[in-house]
């Protein structure tokens, strides 16, 4: 493995796409602290991290073909380390116990009645604000957010293009964040990311 550490990311990835692993796991050493500890920054679980750590790694070497050449080695895996924490922490969302990880995760000061009282006020506010989005941004938001639709399938429903899609939800989302300025970040991942 000696040999392997002195080459650049796009050497060993070029060796890993060709199916060398010991050059994959001169990239994993070089890597592995780094993603872990990025994962732990977002997900405040070591396991999680742990998990997410094996599952950057197998879907480098699943993909690796997919890698292209001039593309910054370093970027992928942590853009894959970032959108499987993204995805953990959707998935913890939507667990019926989310507040109660939410309270323990963060060093709140309220206590759990105030938490659901914000929770509620917050949760009226994001309604009144959906409510009042352009009437096609209103469609492609609740389409894609409540019914979970993707947005070729919202493309196809609505017999408009992909890319028209994409503007009507990026200018809902921004719309939507900018009228929640006042409320806590945490709150606000929450309702911007699973309401």
């Amino acid at each position: 493995m000696k040999e392997y550490s002195q080459l650049s990311d796009e050497q060993l990835m070029s060796e890993i796409k060709a199916g060398n692993m010991l050059a994959f796991d001169t990239l994993y050493h070089k890597y592995n602290r780094r993603i872990y500890k990025f994962a732990v920054s977002i997900l405040k679980s070591s396991e999680d991290a742990e998990n997410i750590l094996q599952d950057v790694f197998l879907k480098l070497w699943i993909n690796r073909d997919n890698v292209e050449k001039y593309s910054s080695v370093r970027h992928y895996i942590f853009s894959i380390t970032y959108n499987s924490s993204i995805t953990i922490i959707r998935g913890k969302m939507k667990e019926s116990r989310f507040l109660e990880s939410l309270k323990n995760m963060q060093d709140f000061e309220h206590d759990p009645v105030n938490l659901e009282i914000e929770y509620k006020e917050l949760e009226g506010k994001l309604n009144e604000i959906i409510e009042s989005l352009p009437e096609r941004q209103k469609e492609v938001y609740l389409l894609h957010k409540v019914e979970g639709l993707k947005y070729s399938e919202i493309a196809e429903r609505l017999n408009i293009s992909v890319n028209t899609i994409e503007n009507h939800m990026s200018r809902a989302l921004k719309f939507i964040r900018e009228r929640l300025g006042n409320y806590s970040l945490m709150t606000i991942l929450f309702a911007y990311l699973f309401l």
